[in-house]
Parts: structure tokens; sequence; C-alpha cells
């Protein structure tokens, strides 16, 4: 009876934490104690007037620390000069402060941070930490299990400084701080019925993602939907496009094509 518990433990776990790997955001639950997961993001958008393509690449390594922090570091590459080179870093830390589990469902929050530094030109009154512009940004998610369904939602703040290299934030100090909302919603697809860690898992996303800028007024509203696919539990695949709803502020790129490729390493430290 042990056995056949921790066995169904697992594999509700698994199930669970399917639905909470989003493609655009980061959800309120953790990574595994002492894992190790290597990620490499790739974002391929199509430059406003012009027929240019832009392509940013972030490699990214992410540490399990314990059950309730999590932290993470990647590289900036990107075209945006004439040639591909790279352009800054990331770190990123999450701390979970509450957890409400039961069967087949849970809720949990946790506070995030993220500090950036970038050298690339400040291009558009949009604030991005991934992969645009330095800063620092700071907020709250919160995540909702309910069997196959997901959702989450989060809130931050950002204040853009200087990109290195002279670049300076061009809009003003009055415009470097903005408020960010995410809200997303996954569901598990297959397999219909779980029997082992190995099956591999179809999720499917619709993430929603905004930007307030209170120094300016304007705004932004993305919807970005995804396809998901894990295998044996420990590598991923995503696959999503981000399309601009409505916007008032000047962005350079805000449409493309997002592909997500992840592989986690369980019990390395």
């Amino acid at each position: 009876m042990k056995l056949a518990f921790s066995l169904f433990s697992l594999l509700f776990s698994l199930v669970a934490m399917s639905q909470e790997l989003y493609t655009a955001t980061e959800p309120a639950s953790n990574r595994a104690v002492g894992s190790l997961g290597v990620r490499v993001d790739n974002s391929i958008m199509d430059e406003v007037n012009s027929s240019k393509t832009n392509y940013h690449l972030i490699p990214d390594l992410m540490f399990g620390i314990s059950k309730t922090v999590m932290v993470s570091g990647g590289v900036f590459f990107s075209n945006r000069s004439q040639s591909f080179e790279s352009e800054g870093g990331t770190l990123y830390a999450k701390y979970r402060f509450l957890s409400k589990d039961a069967v087949q469902k849970h809720f949990r929050m946790a506070l995030f941070g993220r500090l950036s530094f970038n050298n690339s030109d400040v291009h558009q009154e949009e604030i991005n930490m991934y992969g645009h512009n330095s800063g620092v940004e700071v907020g709250t998610v919160a995540t909702q299990l309910l069997r196959k369904v997901a959702l989450s939602s989060s809130l931050s703040l950002v204040k853009a400084a200087d990109n290195g290299n002279n670049n300076k934030f061009v809009y003003g100090s009055k415009q470097s701080k903005a408020v960010n909302y995410t809200f997303s919603v996954g569901r598990l697809m297959l397999p219909k019925e779980y029997k082992n860690y190995k099956q591999t898992n179809f999720n499917v996303m619709l993430e929603f993602l905004s930007q307030y800028n209170p120094g300016s007024g304007k705004y932004y509203l993305d919807a970005a939907p995804s396809l998901q696919l894990i295998f044996n539990s420990q590598g991923r695949l995503d696959i999503g496009y981000r399309k601009e709803l409505t916007s008032s502020l000047i962005r350079t790129a805000p449409n493309g094509f997002f592909v997500r490729i992840e592989y986690n390493l369980f019990n390395v430290f």
C-alpha cells in the first residue's frame, strides 16, 4: 500500500509539473530539489516596418536549491548589430512562500526577482529584462492547479537602467519604471491516463502578457499560444507564437515565434 501510494504521488507530481511549465512565464512552483536544468530559448521576431528578422538566443542554467528556492542564470545573444554576438546576461531567483496541496489540486505563491545586464542599443519604449534592457525586476506569482488545468498570474515591477557601452535609456528616468502583468492557462491533453513517467505529455498553453508605464501612460497587451511536449519527464520542447493585441508603446519586434528546448538532470547535487 505504501509503495502504491508513493508511485501515485510521483505520477501526480509529474502531471502537475507538466501543466505548469509555461512557455512565456514562470509558475509559482519550483524545480525539483538538487536538479540541474539546461534550457535554450529562441525568439524569431519580425521587425516592424522592415524585412529584417530579429533572432535572440538565450541559453540558461537552472538549479533547484531547496523545496522553496530556485535560481538560474542566462546569457543574451542576438543579431541586432551587424553580427550575431553576446549582449549580456541575467540572474533570476524565486522563493515559494505558500503551498496548499491536496489530491489533484494545489495553490502556490512565490516571490521572484531578476537582475539583468545588456550592452545593446536601447531601441524601444517597452522595458524587457529578458534580452533587451539592463535593470531589475521584482514581483509575485500565484499558480492554481485543478486536475488537468493550471492557472497562473504574476504582477511585477521593472526598473530600467542605462545599457552598457554608453547606451543610455533614451526615454528618461520618468519612463524607466513599468508594471508587468501576466495570466497563463495550461491544459494537459495527453496522455488521457497516466501509467508511467516515460509517457510523453502533450500540453496546450495560452498566455497573456501586458505592461503599463505610469510615466508615459502607455501600455501593451500580447497573446502567446503555444504547444508543449514533455519527454520521459526530463526533456521538453515548446513552440509558440507571440502576437501583439494592442499597444501604444514603441516596440521594435512584438510579433514572432518562440522555441524552447530544455533538459533536466535530477539529484545532481
